[in-house]
């Protein structure tokens, strides 16, 4: 019996933990090659990683440094480099402020907006 996604080649930022792990293994499960970025919990990495080698999946992780100015663009170009293409495309990765916007400092923001939002440029 083929797998719904067999042959499709996926990239999930922030697929080390969570939600991003959850999704990467289950598209491995349907048959998709995947590709996780990471910016820190390397042993994370490599557990979603065991996780997709365990159903039987091709699989890549880039670790993301956290202030690369178009953090994803690198990304998307190296799994399209492993795997030949890219179809899906899964938009995971996020960060959170603790603090009250308006404690906030501009400096701080800006080095906050500028790592999140990059993702999208």
């Amino acid at each position: 019996m083929s797998k719904k996604l067999e042959g499709k080649i996926a990239l999930i930022t922030g697929g080390s933990r969570g939600i991003g792990a959850a999704i990467a293994k289950r598209l491995a499960a349907d048959g998709a090659k995947v590709a996780i970025t990471y910016t820190k919990g390397a042993d994370a990495a490599a557990s979603v990683v065991k996780a997709i080698e365990s159903v039987g999946g091709r699989r890549s992780r880039f670790r993301r440094t956290p202030r690369m100015p178009t953090p994803l663009k690198p990304r998307w170009k190296k799994t399209v480099a492993t795997f030949g293409r890219l179809d899906v495309l899964v938009n995971n990765a996020g960060t959170a402020i603790p603090k009250r916007l308006r404690r906030l400092r501009w400096k701080r923001w800006i080095a906050y907006s500028t790592s999140t939002f990059a993702e999208y440029s």
